[in-house]
């Protein structure tokens, strides 16, 4: 063993005091009664540009550089005061690391658990923007000091630009809000569950009439809800009363979740949501609109997450609808899930066989955040609701204690091997397709259109490549489309030629050509 002498200098500091890491956060009287969630504390560098910001917030990618420190808030008690030490859980560093200097700093209690999927939402009480020093000499005190608003009625058109104003009220007469109860959930839950849906009729609809219509299941991407289903919904009503594209039902799913989203899946840990749809959503809404109400006349599409569930839903019941086409799908095919092999020896999310950091969101040939600070900065908002825990959610078995198993640690980013293997078994679209073809060829071959951008800002166009191969493979029928240079944004992928609604028409003309094949013809 190795002998070491302390030099008698050091000696002075043994016994110095810690640094301070500690504030205390606080609910006054009159702003509510006792309350717990997850209370996180915001902090960013105070300079002449952001003094007189109202707000102090992370967009989970540290492209702002915003810290937060987090920690579960069972109660204030009856001090009304907890602390929360800006060491224990904390992004990117606990706080005693921060640079010497002033910092705006702002304290929120997400009474719902869900910051990590929509951010501050309604009931959510929130501090003053506070200006701290740091290092920290003393503990200072942050008091609560409102609730975030209650959410505005869906056709409430405070602040939206006149346009958008317009295509809402032109469209509210068409839309229809449904909540479908649903016995499946509501068994898997315990207590009654419902689905809920917007219903966008088309011009000329008369439930009376014996005339009816193709009809379009749609999910939109991860951050989404139901509010916003229908806002987007109106967009569509413009485009079919200018007769941009043809006359159809539009279903907007929300398959939103305080988990994140449920992708309309069956999965141990969400419950049995491709059931609810197949078996007691669609038939309960085909019984009350004039919908086609057969195969040649239901169809799919998603962008994101929502593009995931469109593609799913048509491998899982081929037999149910006549096409799907998604676009930017999330993972497809989990030999490219992020980017990573997630069956390759030794497979992990954080780094490549290299040792270097694997990308995560990128802007073309910018690199804008990595797998390992998304999944970290998720941690510290919060238990659920994240993109990345968004997956586990729906795709991994479920642990004793009734949560989803960790396909990869969050510290190290190792994957294990054995949570991806049941990935693989149930939900690699890829795998699935490739080892159950013969099954599926009948009822699928020729019904997948998917398109993505070659420059997907989450590198998904390489798990599409992937799927295309396995198509290949056992020789389907399959349309992939990868539009060059195209990012994962809505407005970049379905551009053409000056036409910002050049793909939504293809996808709109290509539904109705199967649906109305003596009648389709291409809008303009």
């Amino acid at each position: 063993m190795r002998l070491f002498f302390v030099p008698i200098f050091t000696l002075g500091l043994v016994g110095a005091a810690a640094p301070e890491t500690r504030v205390t956060v606080s609910l006054p009287p009159d702003l509510a009664g006792d309350a717990g969630g997850r209370l996180l504390l915001f902090a960013e560098p105070a300079t002449p540009g952001n003094a007189n910001a109202d707000e102090v917030d992370t967009d989970a990618t540290d492209r702002n550089g915003v810290s937060v420190a987090g920690r579960d808030v069972a109660g204030f008690g009856s001090g009304r005061a907890v602390t929360i030490d800006t060491q224990d859980t904390a992004f990117p560093k606990g706080f005693a690391t921060l640079a010497p200097g002033d910092y705006r700093v702002q304290a929120v209690l997400d009474r719902n658990g869900d910051y990590n999927y929509g951010g501050r939402g309604p009931g959510d009480l929130v501090s003053k923007v506070a200006t701290i020093h740091f290092p920290l000499t003393s503990v200072p005190s942050i008091p609560l000091d409102h609730a975030a608003p209650p959410e505005t009625d869906q056709f409430d058109t405070t602040g939206i630009p006149p346009a958008a104003a317009q295509q809402i009220a032109a469209s509210r007469a068409h839309l229809h809000e449904e909540r479908i109860v649903s016995s499946a959930l509501t068994r898997f839950r315990g207590t009654s569950q419902s689905v809920a849906a917007w219903i966008l009729t088309p011009p000329g609809y008369d439930p009376k009439s014996r005339t009816t219509y193709p009809t379009v299941y749609t999910a939109n991407g991860f951050g989404t809800n139901h509010k916003l289903d229908g806002q987007l919904l109106s967009q569509t009503w413009h485009m079919m009363e200018t007769g941009v594209i043809p006359p159809m039902i539009w279903v907007a799913l929300d398959f939103s979740s305080p988990t994140g989203t449920t992708e309309f899946a069956d999965s141990l840990n969400n419950g049995p949501w491709g059931q609810a749809l197949v078996t007691e959503v669609i038939p309960a809404l085909e019984a009350k609109y004039r919908m086609d109400a057969k195969p040649s006349g239901r169809f799919l599409t998603g962008h994101s997450s929502g593009g995931w569930f469109a593609l799913w839903a048509i491998v899982r019941y081929p037999a149910m609808f006549g096409g799907s086409w998604p676009t930017s799908p999330d993972p497809v095919d989990f030999r490219n899930f992020l980017g990573v092999d997630l069956y390759a020896p030794g497979a992990n999310m954080y780094h490549d066989a290299n040792g270097a950091p694997r990308p995560l969101e990128r802007d073309h040939d910018k690199i804008l955040t990595m797998v390992e600070t998304s999944a970290k900065v998720e941690t510290v908002l919060g238990h659920d609701g994240g993109q990345l825990r968004s997956f586990e959610w729906v795709f991994s078995p479920r642990r004793a204690d009734g949560t989803p198993a960790f396909m990869f640690d969050r510290e190290s980013g190792a994957v294990d091997p054995t949570v991806a293997n049941y990935w693989r078994d149930n939900y690699d679209i890829g795998h699935r397709i490739e080892t159950d073809w013969p099954r599926l060829k009948r009822d699928l071959d020729g019904k997948v259109h998917l398109t993505v951008g070659t420059a997907d800002s989450y590198y998904l166009d390489g798990a599409a490549h992937e799927l295309e191969a396995v198509f290949r493979k056992v020789g389907g029928r399959a349309d992939f489309t990868f539009v060059p240079n195209a990012t994962h944004g809505v407005a970049d992928l379905y551009s053409r030629g000056g036409d910002r609604r050049a793909l939504w028409k293809d996808i709109t003309n290509a539904m109705y050509a199967v649906a109305r094949p003596q009648k389709a013809k291409t809008h303009k």
